[in-house]
């Protein structure tokens, strides 16, 4: 018989205890998990009372949601692995810089990171991430038990709190104490802008590169500390779908690896291991590709993890639902199906956990040594120093390595003339060079034209951040390296004066549209000039914003403290002159300098109104811009008041109702109307719009091949376009195009376009060869080979602006941000 030392009894019984007495989850809330949904608070506090409760567990913040929300992950392991926490960690991070040697790799677990409900109405997915944590910190099993030994379990049980929570505040208001499966019954009608989004109804699934939204940036940090070898990401789609998982669909990026590729298919045979013993039904490799980087399966595999994408049926479903089949599926069912899947997963991972470390470290060192793609450096050119600046900020964020500046004379691919040309390095110029770890990312978010090997894609084909922030870019085969970690800011006007005639500010960035409603707050009266001009030896180009000394200080006390606290606040340069008398253009007292208004904006949301292009213009102005804004429904567009506002933003929709008998007095007392993408079609052809779209007749369209059955899914792929970058012709004489480049990249998702304006100013044309990147059939390329995109049109004195593509998508095509700014602020 053996003997034990008291305290040591007395602490082997504690830590026995401690896991007896673990609640489950229907302990811990009252109901059966599946019963009802389970609010996000409740989610918060079950995990944190299981990391009191349990000695393997740890819960982590890592922010809140725009609405206050807390973001967080639960952390589980074994007791071994929890007591080296930080020391897996930094091992882990020593590996994704290519900076670890063989030690690193001896007991080092591979880190599985499980994200839940990124999309808020695909809401079992969360309860599916209450049980599997449950499960792993219960630990009953032996297999439990090793697996944890294995690896390091991160869990985010939702990454979107505020949709979700959207979402269960409607079901819970609309169903009834019996569960309704009728699919015709209101519980299963999320209502816009629907639970799928946000706060500010953007899809965080396509944010993952981006990082525009909150959520996104906060997770990545703590997603960048960590850098785990596996992702999962757990979704729902249509409840008449069966469950979905790896391996996925063609296309998949060719810089995504054949051990990431092979990985996927062995984890996806383990799933269906055991969705065959319950006769479950799933497909894989369809429908569900790898090609857009910025989705929650994408993004990891290009930071070197094995991504994967898992989708059940159950958008809708509430908590039970009859399906096409005639089955009821209920909420408990869509639990069971994702833990199973998550739990078969984690066995995978458990059993080739030494494999998968070392093919991490292989996956950095690899990008180091041999980057991936046609060429080995990205030469981005400093000549817009605002918007570099804020392509600078992204790389930053996505662990994109660059420096600045340089000398000599290279060659390389032009982004604007797709050609190989000569280029100089110069002082400010952003270098990308590709020889470090973070290559594949870099490589993926700067080349010309991604291959893409099925054209039947899930989303976008083209996104080369040269062309999303209108900057001229060169793509080299030399290494290159910058000498400079930051921009040399420009320096003063060296014929400044302490009483200047006027202080100029050129206009280049939304950096310089937040300084004009800076001035405009504090009362100073700003100017535009609709023409370039010289003075004081410097060229100021279209667009550049004068504040006259004589006419402010009349209407402002301490006019020049006010300018240079600004200057201090936005790290800006004014430009002081001395006088009136220009070199070269017009002089200050020319008409070509008129006074800019202040806009009061309201922007029509509701129903008829995509919620995404709505909050992309709401998201833009709370958060880019800190500027205020209306929101109204379109019932309210009749009983508009110019004093209180003075321009309407219709965002892309469908409006019902007559919106030009609406809204024509309004415009032409001088309201100014910004129409976005399909909300030109509600006023097309009906007075006082002058627009028309361009139509065509089947003989000037490519004939289509008669369709076999059996490639239905392929067929009109002629008229397909995927996301394709257009150039766009400017007209440069016009403040619209201020700050654009010689010309403006857009992406297109459709194939409309309009005829020429007859009444105002064809601002942004396409013309025949302007397709640049990404695919688009050739019914699609002809359709799109000669006509408007984006129109001015005075009316009155009133104007109506036409933008016809998607110039704020997904709030990462920053000249686009940058030419609806313009709208907003510069087209009086």
């Amino acid at each position: 018989m053996k003997y034990f030392p008291l305290p040591f009894l007395f602490l082997l019984l504690g830590w026995t205890s401690n896991y007896a007495q673990l609640k489950s989850p229907d302990a811990f809330f009252g109901y059966a998990l599946g019963q009802q949904f389970t609010p996000h608070q409740k989610v918060v506090e079950y995990f944190k009372y299981l990391e009191k409760a349990s000695r393997n567990v740890k819960v982590v913040n890592y922010g809140k949601t725009y609405e206050g929300r807390d973001l967080l992950v639960g952390i589980i392991s074994s007791k071994e692995n929890m007591d080296r926490l930080e020391e897996i960690r930094n091992r882990n991070k020593l590996l994704s810089k290519a900076t670890g040697g063989t030690e690193v790799l001896t007991k080092q677990p591979a880190i599985v990171w499980l994200s839940y409900n990124v999309h808020g109405n695909e809401a079992s997915a969360t309860e599916s991430a209450i049980k599997t944590f449950y499960t792993l910190a219960e630990a009953k099993s032996a297999k439990h038990t090793q697996w944890l030994q294995n690896t390091i379990v991160i869990i985010d049980p939702c990454l979107n709190p505020d949709g979700r929570e959207r979402y269960l505040n409607y079901f819970n208001s609309v169903s009834g104490a019996i569960p309704n499966p009728d699919p015709m019954a209101r519980e299963h009608l999320d209502p816009w802008p629907g639970g799928r989004s946000n706060h500010y109804y953007f899809d965080l699934n396509r944010d993952w590169a981006w990082q525009s939204q909150i959520e996104t940036r906060q997770r990545l940090v703590l997603y960048r500390q960590w850098m785990p070898e596996v992702h999962v990401d757990f979704h729902e789609q249509n409840y008449n779908e069966p469950y979905y998982f790896a391996p996925a669909a063609e296309p998949i990026h060719q810089d995504v690896t054949p051990w990431q590729r092979e990985f996927q298919i062995t984890v996806g045979k383990n799933n269906a291991k055991y969705f065959d013993q319950n006769g479950w039904k799933y497909f894989t490799k369809e429908q569900f590709d790898l090609l857009y980087p910025s989705y929650g399966d994408t993004y990891p595999l290009y930071n070197g993890a094995v991504g994967m994408t898992y989708e059940q049926g159950g958008i809708g479903a509430g908590l039970a639902v009859v399906t096409i089949d005639g089955d009821t599926l209920t909420l408990k069912d869509r639990i069971e199906y994702h833990f199973t899947a998550g739990m078969a997963t984690l066995e995978t991972v458990s059993g080739h956990a030494g494999r998968l470390v070392k093919e991490f470290k292989k996956y950095f060192e690899q990008s180091k040594l041999h980057p991936p793609g046609n060429y080995k450096s990205y030469v981005v050119k400093g000549e817009n120093l605002g918007k570099i600046k804020r392509l600078a900020l992204l790389l930053e964020r996505n662990g994109v390595a660059f420096a600045y500046g340089g000398e000599g004379l290279l060659t390389g691919f032009n982004f604007e003339t797709r050609k190989s040309g000569s280029f100089k390095i110069e002082r400010n110029d952003l270098i990308v060079n590709l020889e470090q770890a973070g290559s594949v990312l870099a490589n993926v978010l700067f080349e010309p034209q991604t291959k893409v090997s099925d054209s039947n894609t899930y989303d976008i084909t083209a996104w080369a951040l040269p062309y999303a922030y209108g900057l001229n870019s060169y793509a080299t085969n030399t290494s290159v390296k910058g000498k400079y970690a930051t921009v040399e800011q420009p320096k003063g006007n060296p014929f400044s004066t302490q009483k200047p005639y006027a202080w100029l500010l050129p206009w280049n960035s939304l950096d310089d549209a937040k300084i004009l409603i800076a001035m405009q707050r504090v009362g100073i009266k700003v100017r535009l000039a609709e023409e370039g001009f010289t003075a004081g030896g410097k060229a100021y180009p279209l667009g550049t914003l004068l504040v006259y000394r004589l006419e402010n200080e009349k209407l402002v006390s301490d006019l020049s403290m006010k300018i240079a606290r600004i200057e201090k606040e936005h790290q800006a340069l004014f430009y002081p002159v001395d006088g009136g008398f220009v070199e070269k253009g017009k002089d200050f007292g020319s008409s070509v300098y008129p006074a800019l208004s202040v806009p009061k904006v309201a922007v029509v949301s509701g129903d008829g109104t995509s919620s995404q292009s709505m909050g992309e213009v709401w998201h833009l102005f709370e958060e880019d811009l800190g500027y205020p804004v209306t929101m109204i429904s379109l019932s309210d567009i009749g009983n508009l008041n110019i004093n209180k506002i003075n321009t309407l933003i219709l965002p892309d929709g469908s409006y019902v109702g007559n919106l030009a008998e609406k809204l024509h007095d309004w415009i032409k007392i001088g309201g100014k109307l910004i129409l976005l993408e399909d909300a030109i079609l509600s006023v097309s052809g009906k007075k006082p719009f002058a627009i028309h779209r361009k139509e065509y007749f089947k003989d000037e369209l490519l004939n289509v091949d008669i369709p076999k059955y059996v490639s239905r899914k392929q067929a009109n792929l002629s008229n397909l376009i995927s996301g394709a970058i257009f150039r766009v012709e400017l007209d440069h004489s016009h403040p619209i195009s201020a700050g654009l480049g010689n010309y403006y990249y857009t992406l297109k998702t459709d194939d409309r376009l309009y005829e020429y304006l007859k009444q105002g100013w064809n601002t942004g044309m396409l013309k025949a060869g302007s397709h640049v990147a990404g695919i688009a059939g050739e019914a699609v390329l002809k359709k799109l080979g000669d006509g408007m995109l984006f129109g001015v049109q005075p009316e009155e004195k009133g104007t109506i602006i036409y933008l016809g593509a998607s110039v704020l998508f997904r709030s990462f095509w920053e000249n686009g941000k940058q030419m609806f700014v313009n709208s907003v602020f510069l087209v009086n």
